[in-house]
């Protein structure tokens, strides 16, 4: 085999900021599901998923430290800058949500009736999944787009609040299918028509800049973008409106919560989690909207 001409193995990616980071989270995430696995212990859908998150989050870390390490990424067929950047705005938020669901179901104060061993395992778990969720924020740090830097589009800010907007979808669906009473009136089904719009649109866009395939579209990607992050403020302003009015007003729903429902079973509470995070979207995508501008504006300099 003839030679290249260079290394066949590319050191800076465990030396460099951003690879000591990855590094440390291959070791934090191995830590905290280890000691959940070995003693901590976990249950139900909420330790399912806090256990899927260190796993998956740890599996996918490892693969890109590979294949940066021995250069295989350029063998695949999708736009690595991209997907790298995308996966640590996604792991921030996914081990963000895992550090705080775990300890608030899964640790307590006094030994009974676990017994302080597992406890301990537990608190660990926490400490270390906590740590877990920095690293992936500090690599997010590294790897953002710097002013007048030209680099891949997930790595600048509108490209990362792409992923924090597909998020927030995800909760909002989480909400929804939790005995939130959506199919009463047809304005809330409007809303939800939304949110599911809004989200798949979303999806599409940062499957098309992961993949690379942007330059095969035949029409302008970048411009697409700006006009559908544009509807999209229009699309979440109506539900911003139409949810609340519909769920909280004393006509339609209720403006406080029944007495009588069950803590974690109330269709109230979890109309008021689609109403704060509908919110959240909106501003999202506002913002993701003046950065466009701003990026188009500057662009043309």
């Amino acid at each position: 085999m003839e030679s290249t001409g260079g290394p066949y193995l590319n050191a800076a990616a465990v030396t460099s900021p951003v690879g000591i980071a990855r590094l440390l989270q291959v070791t934090f995430g191995c830590t905290t599901f280890s000691l959940v696995a070995h003693q901590g212990g976990f249950s139900a859908a909420y330790g399912t998923f806090c256990m899927f998150v260190w796993t998956f989050c740890f599996a996918i870390t490892v693969f890109i430290i590979a294949c940066e390490f021995t250069h295989l990424h350029g063998c695949l067929s999708l736009s690595w800058g991209n997907f790298t950047a995308a996966f640590a705005m996604l792991a921030t938020l996914m081990t963000i949500t895992a550090a705080v669901i775990y300890p608030l179901y899964f640790v307590q104060v006094g030994c009974y009736p676990i017994g302080c061993e597992v406890r301990d395992f537990r608190i660990a778990a926490s400490v270390f999944a906590g740590l877990l969720s920095v690293t992936y924020a500090t690599e997010v740090f590294f790897t953002r787009a710097k002013p007048g830097q030209v680099t891949s589009y997930m790595a600048t800010i509108s490209g990362l609040l792409k992923i924090v907007q597909a998020f927030v979808a995800c909760i909002i669906f989480g909400a929804l299918v939790n005995d939130s009473q959506y199919g009463k009136y047809v304005a809330t089904q409007w809303c939800v028509a939304v949110y599911s719009f809004c989200f798949v649109v979303t999806v599409v866009v940062v499957a098309f800049s992961v993949t690379g395939k942007t330059a095969l579209l035949w029409f302008p990607f970048e411009r697409s973008v700006v006009i559908y992050t544009f509807g999209a403020v229009l699309l979440y302003a109506s539900a911003a409106v139409i949810w609340p009015v519909f769920c909280f007003d004393s006509k339609y729903g209720s403006p406080r919560r029944p007495g009588l429902c069950a803590k974690g079973k109330c269709p109230w509470d979890s109309q008021l989690v689609i109403a704060i995070f509908t919110y959240v979207n909106l501003l999202l995508y506002v913002l993701d909207l003046a950065y466009s501008q701003r990026i188009r504006f500057v662009s043309h300099l």
